[in-house]
């Protein structure tokens, strides 16, 4: 198998053989616009998913250290959803290359992870906070790949840079909106109610699937396939694992979410200390902090991608990795901390956007797209979880500075492996769409 220079997959003969690449770019172009309502449906869906999702991640290790958990065992349970989450990223992948009906396996799982966090409001003691874990582990590992498979499938290759950047725009709004009610539910009334929150959000995530209409996401599309290509077999799983710029960007990305996994929940565990009921505002003003400026950056970013390319971003959210982890170890000013977090939403916002963009780069033409987000998040899951127990060893241990210039190590590395061997991904096919093409 021949991989041509662009980082398109092509097979010599049979039925997903590589179409020339003005000719797909055509297609493309001739493809029928989705309708305004599932524009709008993936719009909302990004904005309540973000909901659901928000309050199972930092603010558990607050509401666990509530309980008298230590960090060490907080550490635990956030790396056993890790674990499971790890265990399922590629076969979910592979899942939703294979199965049609992307809107009934997000809404499973979004069930799923709503009774997860029920079972952590009702019963905070060990063994069934490992269990829910488990359960929103594995369940929230099917969300990264199924939405960016519809999101591939309604916009195709040419707008996908745009696409992805206005779903992580909804997202992060809707991060912010859930980390500001989370915050004030916290405060005013209980930790735990954080949690029943997250089970109500369910219901409008739910609803807006609705909205998109089935029959605009084309299924090859969807799986980085060959333009039209609905049945046809795709490569082999073996030939990515020959990709050199692919295994890369895997090895960066691994270090990048190893460096700063355990970052925001360190910080938290260090607000709990000694401000009692507070430290659930002060971490949701961190959240908030992080996800207005990716709300601001996640549309220009995806703009930028398709003109300056995906690496000059790239080197910008790594670079600031390291920065922000040093002066976590220069303050300890509640306010300082919380205005350190808009590196965070710099380096989360370009990477969100752009590293979904690379696999698809990478991809394209192989009928793989998920199966290779899926197998890229399987290793990423591995660092951040890594990073989880790791850190909080050296932090319980050694102290918060140590943990977090361990961090700081750790980002510089990945920021030098990208910075000298990771080329230029961009296909100039597809660059981005005049300013009279439809907004997707």
């Amino acid at each position: 198998m021949k991989k041509p220079p662009s980082g398109r997959f092509s097979v010599p003969s049979g039925p997903i053989a590589a179409a020339d690449g003005d000719c797909y770019a055509s297609k493309e172009g001739d493809a029928k616009a989705p309708s305004a309502g599932t524009l709008r449906g993936l719009d909302w869906l990004n904005f309540f998913l973000a909901d659901v999702q928000t309050g199972v991640g930092p603010f558990l290790a607050i509401y666990l250290a509530g309980y008298r958990w230590n960090e060490e065992s907080v550490g635990l349970a956030l790396t056993v959803g890790g674990i499971a989450g790890i265990l399922m990223q590629t076969p979910a992948g592979a899942l939703v290359d294979r199965l049609r009906s992307k809107r009934a396996l997000i809404a499973a799982g979004i069930v799923v992870l709503a009774a997860g966090a029920l079972l952590i409001a009702l019963l905070p003691s060990f063994w069934p906070v490992m269990s829910a874990q488990v359960l929103i582990g594995g369940t929230s590992s099917v969300f990264g790949p199924a939405i960016c498979a519809v999101s591939l499938g309604i916009a195709g290759h040419r707008l996908f840079d745009r696409r992805q950047g206005r779903n992580q725009t909804f997202n992060s709004a809707g991060n912010v909106v859930a980390a500001v009610s989370m915050g004030l539910l916290g405060y005013f009334i209980s930790d735990r109610s954080i949690f029943f929150f997250v089970a109500i959000s369910a219901i409008p995530t739910i609803l807006t699937l609705l909205i998109i209409r089935p029959d605009e996401i084309d299924y090859g599309r969807a799986r980085g396939a060959k333009e039209g290509d609905e049945s046809g077999t795709p490569v082999e799983a073996s030939a990515l694992l020959k990709d050199r710029p692919l295994l890369i960007f895997l090895v960066c990305a691994v270090l990048f979410h190893f460096a700063n996994a355990a970052m925001l929940p360190l910080l938290g565990e260090m607000l709990a200390k000694g401000k009692g009921r507070s430290s659930m505002l002060f971490m949701s003003a961190c959240v908030v902090t992080t996800q207005l400026v990716i709300t601001l950056l996640a549309s220009w970013s995806g703009r930028k991608a398709g003109s300056w390319g995906r690496k000059p971003l790239l080197l910008i959210a790594f670079g600031v990795l390291p920065v922000r982890a040093i002066l976590y170890t220069l303050t300890h000013h509640a306010i300082a901390l919380v205005a350190i977090q808009i590196l965070d939403g710099v380096g989360a916002g370009i990477f969100g956007v752009v590293s979904v963009l690379v696999i698809a780069d990478l991809t394209q033409g192989s009928g793989r797209f998920n199966f290779t987000l899926g197998a890229v998040s399987t290793a990423v899951g591995i660092g951040a979880s890594l990073s989880q127990v790791i850190a909080g060893s050296i932090v319980h241990h050694f102290g918060n500075n140590a943990g977090f210039l361990f961090l700081a190590a750790v980002a510089a590395v990945a920021l030098g492996i990208l910075y000298f061997f990771m080329p230029e991904t961009r296909d100039k096919r597809f660059l981005n769409p005049a300013p009279g093409e439809p907004a997707i």
